[in-house]
């Protein structure tokens, strides 16, 4: 005769004394209540796999949060998944795995994810342009849903108006970061494939234009309007050390001391400051230290070279020498990065090697199995280069150069 199991009550639970080994009572059909050590009691569902046939364990719950009611109701639950062939534990995962889903892996907690890996290898600056272009444009329309869920029409709905305002370059720039957040959830297999792919083929390609940079004719333009500016002393410091040194916007506004070495002549930025994340070294020219002089008084018991007016211990603005030279008349014409331009343009002119030029101006070849092989930045080679540009600059300052250049300076040999 089949051994028969009397159902639990409560006043039997709550009277239920722990015991120095953990015992079990049991309700019946499988449900039973595991009383521990501690005094904790917990409800467990003994079941046949559907498909592993062996015994198994489904924790259902902690007593008194789970009633005696309700455990044998989550009891009777997975009993109908059982009689489906789905085993209760297995359908468990799936349906957190679907909340997770839901209010987990949205847009906006992805993309921070990713955000948190891409800022390191991009500049501070360039990190809160990208952050700050997902909370104007994106965020506030689409950050609580699941990246499961986002599709192409949804997101081109969504910049079309941008588009209609012209601003193609904002909308170029939020596909490209998007579909770099759609990359991620595929790698981090929250969706199976990245639904974005190809999506700026539904909007209009923003026209390249090439940086505003003067010729390098002009530059004894340049120099005399630096010299008459009404400025401050930092500001024309800066734009010149930008000049001579041929670096981008932000990595000489953030210039530091500690970055100059005197005795090898030598300035050193570091990688986590450069676009490309590569330690860059300039040989410092005369010239150069000159500027460092001139400064010196100002800022030299400081940390940054060029520090900011409004709190002397930040360094002022990327944007700083860019705003001088539009109040210097040179608005469509220059922008501080086209100072690299002219630096670049007047030296190929002069013939210097290309390789020598580029690794001056802390490009990395497209070519990743030559960069991977070619790591010289070509130090010591580059030196009299940039003496000679230095030299350059120099004389047009003196205004000996006629508007078409002047064959005074030979090209010094590179070798």
């Amino acid at each position: 005769m089949a051994k028969v199991t009397t159902r639990l009550s409560d006043k039997e639970i709550k009277s239920a004394k722990s015991k120095e080994k953990e015992y079990i009572l049991s309700d019946g059909d499988g449900l039973r209540l595991r009383v521990k050590p501690n005094g904790s009691k917990l409800w467990l569902l003994n079941y046949t796999h559907p498909i592993k046939r062996k015994r198994t364990n489904l924790s259902l719950g902690k007593y008194p949060d789970l009633s005696l009611a309700n455990a044998r109701k989550a009891s009777q639950e997975a009993k109908e998944l059982l009689a489906q062939g789905i085993d209760p534990q297995e359908d468990r995962k799936r349906q957190q795995q679907e909340h997770k889903a839901i209010h987990q892996h949205t847009l906006i907690n992805v993309a921070k994810e990713w955000f948190e890996i891409k800022k390191d290898d991009v500049t501070p600056d360039y990190a809160v342009d990208i952050l700050r272009s997902l909370e104007l444009h994106i965020f506030p329309y689409i950050s609580d849903i699941p990246v499961s869920k986002i599709t192409a029409p949804q997101v081109i709905e969504l910049l079309k108006p941008i588009e209609a305002k012209g601003s193609l370059e904002t909308v170029k720039r939020l596909a490209q970061r998007l579909n770099e957040v759609m990359n991620f959830a595929t790698n981090c297999g929250l969706v199976q494939a990245n639904p974005l792919t190809g999506i700026k083929a539904a909007f209009k390609k923003p026209k390249k234009e090439n940086m505003a940079a003067l010729k390098p004719a002009e530059l004894p333009e340049l120099m005399g309007a630096i010299a008459n500016a009404s400025i401050k002393r930092t500001t024309r410091c800066l734009i010149e050390w930008q000049l001579h040194t041929m670096t981008r916007p932000s990595e000489a506004s953030g210039a530091k001391w500690e970055e100059i070495d005197w005795g090898e002549k030598v300035w050193t930025i570091p990688a986590e400051r450069m676009k490309k994340r590569r330690e860059h070294r300039i040989p410092l020219t005369e010239q150069m230290l000159e500027l460092l002089e001139v400064i010196k008084p100002i800022s030299g018991h400081r940390e940054f070279i060029f520090p900011s007016d409004r709190d002397s211990k930040k360094p002022c603005n990327s944007q700083t020498a860019n705003m001088a030279l539009k109040r210097m008349g040179f608005a469509g014409r220059l922008v501080s990065h086209g100072l690299r331009s002219l630096a670049s343009t007047t030296l190929n002119e002069q013939g210097f090697d290309k390789d020598l030029i580029e690794a001056a101006l802390a490009h990395v070849d497209d070519n990743q199995v030559r960069s991977a092989y070619n790591r010289t930045d070509y130090l010591e080679r580059r030196r009299p280069m940039m003496c000679w540009w230095s030299g350059y600059i120099e004389e047009a300052a003196k205004g000996s150069l006629s508007v078409t250049g002047s064959t005074q300076l030979q090209v010094v040999s590179a070798q």
